[in-house]
């Protein structure tokens, strides 16, 4: 009988704590009941309040910057600069919503202000090179060196502006290739800005069997008349240089960069065309050779 007792006495200790393990878990949910429901008696309106505060805020938000935006496009300010002054005077206002509603459920804000502080240090430290392009992408967009629909050459590249971000610019150029360049890359270098053309420079030669000026005059309705001009900026062309084998004349034209290489071809059709019309002769480059015949002297 002893040594039953004894066998049971194991049993007997592990039923005890599991059941005070049951009664600590009963007691752990009591207390968080009672905390919550404490919780909830003292502070349910202020969390009403606060999440009404918030919706209506973030609500308010989004009427503000759509109204923001409204205004920046009827006064033709920028596309990328009219959505980046929306966007943050949104993201601005959702930040002041915020702590308004964890003031009023009586939550500091100061922690979050010094932990926000010190992730942004660190932050900053280890994302330089980003944080470079998008200052200078604030730095673009509030200086505005060039806008949407400009034809911009940096960094040895040329296209059209397609878009502004706060990281990088998108660009097109005539083949339709999109560019991304990092707007750190942009602030601070050469930046040749053309609006929405580009100069077309070619040049053709004749012989000078011929008037060149004469030619100039023959030509000038052909060129004035080419489909593909700009509007805003009339040709150019003239005498540019007396070759070994032909006078060769120069032309200068403004056309819309995406019609670059359509404007070369069909410039260099209708001058071919006003040419052989005329009779004119386009020389190649050829060498002259005179003999003489002298007398030996005896």
């Amino acid at each position: 009988m002893a040594e039953q007792a004894t066998a049971q006495s194991p049993t007997t200790a592990s039923n005890y704590d599991a059941a005070n393990l049951l009664k600590d878990e009963i007691d752990l949910i009591n207390q968080l009941y009672e905390i919550s429901v404490n919780f909830f008696a003292n502070y349910s309106f202020q969390l009403i309040g606060a999440f009404i505060i918030f919706l209506v805020g973030y609500y308010i938000a989004g009427k503000v910057a759509k109204w923001v935006l409204f205004l920046c496009e009827k006064n033709k300010l920028d596309v990328t600069l009219s959505r980046f002054i929306a966007n943050t005077t949104k993201m601005l206002m959702v930040v002041l919503i915020t702590i308004i509603a964890l003031g009023k459920i009586g939550v500091s804000v100061t922690p979050f202000i010094a932990t926000i502080g010190a992730l942004s240090l660190g932050a900053g430290l280890a994302l330089q090179g980003l944080l470079s392009n998008y200052a200078a992408g604030f730095n673009i967009i509030m200086i505005r060196p060039f806008v949407v629909g400009d034809t911009i050459t940096v960094q040895g590249v040329t296209g059209v502006v397609k878009e502004v971000l706060l990281a990088y610019t998108i660009l097109s150029d005539e083949d339709g290739v999109q560019i991304t360049i990092p707007n750190k890359h942009i602030v601070g270098e050469v930046l040749q800005n053309s609006q929405q053309d580009s100069l077309l420079e070619l040049s053709v030669g004749i012989s000078y069997d011929h008037n060149p000026v004469e030619v100039v005059k023959m030509l000038s309705p052909t060129i004035s008349g080419l489909t593909v001009l700009s509007k805003d900026k009339k040709p150019q062309f003239g005498i540019d240089e007396f070759a070994d084998s032909a006078i060769v004349l120069g032309i200068r034209l403004w056309v819309p960069t995406e019609n670059l290489y359509a404007a070369k071809y069909q410039a260099y059709e209708e001058i071919y065309q006003a040419l052989d019309n005329a009779k004119i002769k386009i020389p190649y480059p050829q060498t002259d050779v005179h003999l003489f015949k002298t007398e030996e002297s005896i």
